[in-house]
């Protein structure tokens, strides 16, 4: 298989750039073609500080030499974002969003540690509001596959409505209640590096149709596991189901094996599981 080595992490902000440039153009659809070469970086290393303010921002415990379970997805981000923004990527950057992710992690990693991160599209598919990508991403440790993900993203536009709705579940007991400021998007994109507009500003959310900024998904579903505890090894699911607009008030709910978000209306945010 024909792949792109990298030689370091590929810098956010004009792959944003590059994004935004294309967004306006492209026309998604969920027979479009789709970049099929992944892209690889091999030796990279955590940002300890900058991992110590994502583990404040979503909650997990600081100052322990292993990764959060999502950890591996903001080492990937900039990967991701550069296949994302490009001209032969068929979604438009700007506005899409992060409908669900399954994460399998093999063991625990190290902080310290360093690893080959490669990322590439999975494909395409039709959605209820939209056309969905799955991009893939798998980290290894001395050659062995020790996490790995798939993440779905949206690009909404106008469908025959065709495709199924998911069905609700009755509500998980109920563990907490969490208010949610108006900035939590701006300081999970701080040590994230996750700039979508949706996410920043009620003026930037309403350009893609949001009444306020939204929470991004990748926070919701850290700061669930860091409630949760994870083991070292474990299998996740999540699905975001809808919006958290901020600022807000969520009910975090879990049993064994599962966890949620739902608002003040009761209607579910974030539906996952643990295995």
């Amino acid at each position: 298989m024909c792949v792109t080595v990298l030689t370091h992490t590929p810098a956010l902000a004009p792959v944003f750039a590059r994004g935004a440039l294309f967004s306006p153009f492209k026309r998604p659809r969920p027979d479009a073609d789709f970049p099929r070469t992944p892209l690889v970086l091999p030796g990279a290393r955590v940002d300890l500080t900058r991992l110590a303010a994502y583990e404040r921002v979503c909650g997990f415990a600081t100052g322990e030499d292993a990764l959060p379970i999502t950890y591996p997805h903001v080492l990937s981000f900039p990967l991701a974002m550069r296949l994302m923004s490009g001209r032969d990527f068929p979604l438009p950057l700007l506005g899409l969003v992060h409908t669900s992710i399954e994460i399998a992690q093999r063991e625990r990693l190290a902080a310290h540690g360093e690893y080959e991160l490669t990322v590439y599209v999975g494909g395409l598919a039709p959605h209820r509001r939209g056309t969905e990508a799955t991009v893939a991403t798998e980290l290894r440790a001395g050659g062995a596959l020790v996490w790995e993900s798939r993440s779905s993203y949206l690009a909404r536009h106008r469908t025959d409505g065709r495709a199924s709705a998911r069905q609700e579940r009755p509500a998980l007991p109920v563990v907490g209640e969490w208010r949610l400021g108006a900035d939590v998007g701006r300081r999970y994109a701080a040590v994230s590096g996750d700039r979508n507009p949706i996410h920043l500003h009620p003026l930037t959310a309403r350009l893609f149709g949001f009444r306020r900024a939204i929470a991004h998904g990748m926070w919701t579903v850290a700061r669930c596991l860091a409630a949760y505890g994870v083991p070292p090894a474990a299998r996740i699911t999540a699905e975001f189901r809808a919006p958290v607009l901020l600022p807000g008030t969520v009910t975090y709910g879990a049993e064994p094996g599962r966890f949620e978000l739902r608002g003040g209306d009761g209607r579910a945010h974030l539906a996952g599981t643990v295995s």
